[in-house]
């Protein structure tokens, strides 16, 4: 629970963990769908390693909560490492449980769809995380941030009328059309995933720090990575990395170090993630995430060469107005909540204006 008296230089601080934060999303969002397309681009096959690789650089966590843990303790002996309460971690639980099945639903994705296309797709998440959390946080919108959500389905949709254009060579109509779906699926379950996270935030019984946002992304990929092995150990991915590794088209070595730097990127995709909606919203969170798209799109294209058709680019235009619509938005009414305060204040100090 936040309080309203905390010193300047914690507003400071949060003002720094937040611009930190937004970091880490923008490296994991660039990044993150562009080295899953390489595995598949170089010969990877596996679609549950590629998910598990997106929570299993959950130990990433537990180095900075141990860091966390020696710094307190040098100040207090007494010191607990892990803050989370029971009712904190069944949530957690549960939200990783999900987390980890829409791990598996965006890699299928990733493995038929071209980033480009995945990436606009993976844009509509904006709006379903704003129904979803006028449904669970009570989260007020405007007419700027109902048109941009509206712009960001209609660009969805347009990929949809489209969605055969851009099929790989190797692809059947079905598999892509199958990608299509469940990258679809992907955006819908995540955009229920981050109000979720935000709700939980509000009914904790306890005081939430950044510390405790750590645990609470610790347990959620922890969780999450559990549900993706054991799709591995079902479909056998562990018995088959070692000939994956050595068929694979950048080399053996190339191999390994894309599967860690992967597990690296999407651990800070998470990592940022969370913490945004600890800072601000889910709303914002998705937000910035959609804003990304544009660098995405240039990224993939200019990388793998991917096709960029006219369909495509009416998409990113309604996004990319929608993006200025909810922007401007929120800036507006930024100015007139402060046009506001400034207005209660003047009263307050001057009472007899009153009379």
């Amino acid at each position: 629970m936040e309080t309203n008296d905390k010193p300047q230089v914690n507003n400071t601080k949060r003002r720094a963990l937040l611009i930190l934060n937004c970091i880490l999303l923008t490296v994991g969002n660039c990044g993150g769908p562009l080295i899953l397309r390489l595995y598949f681009i170089h010969g990877g096959k596996r679609v549950w390693l590629s998910s598990w690789l997106q929570t299993g650089g959950w130990p990433i966590i537990f180095i900075l909560l141990l860091i966390s843990y020696l710094h307190r303790r040098s100040h207090k002996p007494t010191t607990k490492f892990f803050y989370m309460d029971t009712s904190l971690f069944i949530a957690a639980t549960i939200v990783g449980v999900i987390t980890g099945f829409d791990d598996y639903l965006y890699a299928y994705g990733i493995a038929r769809l071209p980033v480009s296309t995945s990436s606009l797709i993976i844009a509509t998440q904006l709006a379903f995380t704003a129904g979803f959390a006028f449904l669970l946080v009570k989260q007020k919108f405007n007419f700027y941030s109902i048109n941009a959500v509206i712009l960001l389905t209609v660009g969805a949709g347009v990929l949809a009328l489209h969605s055969n254009s851009d099929r790989p060579e190797h692809e059947s109509k079905g598999e892509y059309i199958l990608g299509f779906v469940t990258t679809l699926a992907a955006a819908a379950i995540y955009g229920l995933i981050l109000p979720l996270v935000e709700l939980i935030y509000k009914k904790s019984k306890q005081e939430i720090s950044y510390t405790l946002v750590m645990e609470i992304q610790l347990v959620m990929s922890l969780f999450a990575t559990v549900v993706c092995t054991v799709g591995m150990l079902v479909n056998k991915d562990f018995e088959a990395i070692p000939g994956e590794a050595r068929g694979f088209g950048l080399g053996e070595t190339k191999y390994y170090v894309i599967i860690v730097c992967t597990a690296i990127i999407l651990q800070c995709f998470f990592l940022g993630a969370i913490g945004v909606i600890f800072y601000s919203s889910s709303l914002v969170s998705a937000i910035i995430i959609a804003v990304l798209l544009p660098v995405t799109e240039i990224l993939a294209v200019i990388f793998y060469q991917e096709k960029f058709q006219a369909e495509k680019g009416v998409a990113l235009a309604l996004s990319l107005w929608g993006f200025i619509s909810y922007f401007y938005g929120e800036v507006k009414q930024t100015k007139k909540k402060d046009l506001a305060t400034e207005t209660e204040m003047s009263q307050t100090s001057n009472p007899t204006q009153n009379v």
